[in-house]
């Protein structure tokens, strides 16, 4: 017989909030980058013409897709 964890509940509902937090602090640090990079091409118009000439790609180097995708849509 194998030994499972078993938490309890508390302790889980402790992990989903966590969980939750961390994501939306990534999500914030994405909004805060963005929010950067706008404030410096209105500064500085030539970043976006630099923006344009190049794809939509992430900081990793992986193509940006949208937040809805059509095959997940009804």
């Amino acid at each position: 017989m194998t030994n499972r964890v078993s938490y309890a509940p508390q302790d889980f509902q402790k992990m989903c909030k966590q969980a939750e937090r961390d994501h939306e602090s990534k999500k914030l640090v994405v909004l805060m980058d963005r929010v950067k990079r706008q404030i410096a091409e209105r500064e500085n118009p030539d970043l976006m013409a630099e923006r344009l000439k190049m794809p939509a790609t992430t900081d990793s180097g992986l193509l940006r897709l949208p937040s809805r995708s059509a095959p997940f849509e009804r």
